[in-house]
């Protein structure tokens, strides 16, 4: 048994590394879109804030930091769910002429983005660096709890929505247009505290404005969730992450035969 499990690591471990490389196979800069396609967003979206808004007028503090830790955070749940969500159809041969469980094809292809997000990590740490902005070690490790939250929902998202889209090839249109809603509808590009107080809490019923928000307050406010609105969440996550695994173990039987 023991045994079979660590077959089926080094096969998701494979299959991710190969994903990895084939993404920038061929293009000039390789890798390095894989930090530059959210770092040119960073770039416009502060000239444009930081510059012509000026958060600061706000009494907005640190806004650089909290934009560019929002906007690879919410990249990483953008590209990993988008990887998810195309997961089994992009593999279609995998599915129906070896067999290999089709979980871990999913599970890779999620593990692709987390390895892309962990090579952006070093990014926010350089504008930290340069900013002279130190968090301590309770913002940094909350910072790390949230950023296994936030995978646990990609994978939960991967696990419903990889099998949907099989039979409905509408989703990825769907969800493309549901990501640049959810972007805004998350307080990336604004701080939440610029809203009327009774919108606030309609905000932060979207899971992944919940941990980008709380993600900046602890690394630049030293600012937390409260334990229980936490501890709340947390088990809301763990639930939808029990509930996707049994709706695939249910929807997995017909994926081979409507792929």
């Amino acid at each position: 048994m023991v045994k079979k499990h660590e077959n089926h690591l080094e096969l998701v471990w494979s299959l991710a590394r190969t994903d990895f490389k084939l993404r920038y196979h061929g293009s000039f800069l390789g890798y390095v879109w894989a930090i530059l396609k959210p770092l040119l967003m960073f770039l416009i979206l502060n000239f444009v804030f930081s510059s012509i808004f000026n958060p600061r007028n706000n009494g907005t503090q640190h806004f650089s930091l909290q934009l560019i830790t929002s906007i690879m955070l919410f990249t990483f749940f953008a590209e990993g769910t988008s990887a998810g969500l195309n997961s089994l159809v992009a593999k279609s041969m995998l599915v129906t002429k070896i067999y290999v469980p089709r979980w871990t094809i999913i599970v890779a292809s999620t593990l692709n983005s987390l390895l892309i997000f962990l090579m952006n990590l070093f990014v926010i740490a350089a504008f930290f660096a340069w900013y002279r902005f130190w968090p301590g070690f309770l913002p940094i490790l909350m910072f790390f709890f949230y950023i296994f939250l936030t995978y646990i929902l990609i994978l939960s998202f991967a696990f419903i929505a990889a099998p949907l889209y099989v039979r409905f090839r509408d989703l990825s249109q769907i969800w493309e247009v549901a990501s640049s809603a959810l972007f805004y509808a998350s307080p990336i590009i604004y701080p939440l505290d610029t809203l009327p107080q009774k919108y606030h809490q309609i905000l932060l019923l979207n899971p992944i404005g919940f941990i980008i928000h709380f993600v900046k307050m602890a690394l630049t406010e030293n600012h937390y969730a409260p334990l229980w609105e936490l501890a709340l969440f947390t088990v809301v996550v763990i639930i939808i992450f029990f509930l996707s695994i049994l709706y695939y173990q249910k929807a997995e039987k017909k994926v081979a035969e409507n792929i």
